[in-house]
């Protein structure tokens, strides 16, 4: 078998082109979408996936707001600001760039955003509202894997869901989503035993452990869906997913590319989020 390839990139594109649309029609009630970005540091992966966020939103019309802190920024400064962007009208979602630096308190600083303008999702008041099955905004990259599933046409009710990570970012929120789907989840982390076994029982794989290459591609269940979070650079400067992806895909019947999968739908995902924030403040959803 012969994986069909879950193109990350197409299906963006698919998303951002209806994004367009919708504050198109948020412009006609009186004010587009706004994103506030802060970015504290000088972290060149952060300021990367800063910049790509930046220029989608443009492209699909979301205004940003550019916040550049110095690495030297105290928790104290940077809730400061939080709170002045959660009492501006005019900003529909906020956007910390992760990780924030060392001695900042970043629980606190996710906490501090309005749950309404947390289009990442990573409130507590909206990681309830998702386990609630009421979710107000459901993280980006748990949506990413969830519309690249649809897009493949993946059956999840009934089928045995395994996904390898357990962070509030991911590994939680994709659990829940699959649960809601009505897939039959197991939950695997560092201290799971014969991890093998469990990858080789499930008929859904969500991969977000941050190992290079660490599920082999023998374990996969013969025609099984692949969805790989992970993204690594080796030593080589070559990047992999968390899955042996060739050997992989002579097994799954679906699978994403690393990169050019789960990470374009990241982006897409946040940008509708912010969508989402505006229309509920122009009284449209």
């Amino acid at each position: 078998m012969s994986a069909r390839i879950l193109d990350g990139k197409a299906c963006a594109t698919e998303l951002l082109q209806a994004a367009t649309g919708r504050v198109a029609q948020c412009v006609v009630r009186g004010a587009g979408p706004c994103l506030a970005v802060v970015l504290v540091g000088d972290d060149p992966a952060s300021q990367v996936y800063v910049r790509s966020k930046e220029r989608k939103a443009a492209e699909v019309g979301v205004a940003t707001r550019d916040h550049r802190l110095p690495a030297n920024t105290g928790t104290d400064e940077l809730l400061a600001l939080v709170r002045a962007l959660n009492d501006d009208p005019q900003v529909d979602g906020i956007l910390v760039q992760l990780p924030l630096p060392r001695g900042v308190d970043s629980e606190a600083v996710l906490r501090a955003i309005d749950p309404a303008k947390d289009v990442d999702g990573f409130h507590p008041e909206n990681l309830g509202l998702l386990m609630l099955g009421t979710p107000r905004f459901v993280a980006c990259t748990p949506q990413g894997c969830m519309r690249l599933l649809a897009m493949g046409e993946v059956k999840l009710a009934g089928a045995r869901a395994l996904v390898l990570g357990r962070s509030t970012i991911v590994g939680k929120p994709i659990a829940q989503l699959l649960v809601q789907a009505d897939a039959t989840v197991t939950v695997a982390h560092s201290r799971t035993q014969a991890l093998a076994e469990e990858v080789s029982r499930a008929d859904v794989v969500i991969a977000a452990i941050g190992r290079p290459e660490f599920i082999r591609g023998a374990w996969i269940k013969e025609g099984a869906a692949v969805i790989d979070v992970g993204i690594n650079r080796l030593a080589s400067g070559r990047l992999v997913g968390d899955v042996e992806y060739a050997a992989a895909a002579e097994r799954a019947s679906a699978i994403t590319p690393v990169p050019g999968g789960v990470g374009p739908m990241t982006i897409a995902c946040l940008l509708s989020n912010v969508i989402d924030a505006a229309e509920r403040r122009l009284g449209l959803r």
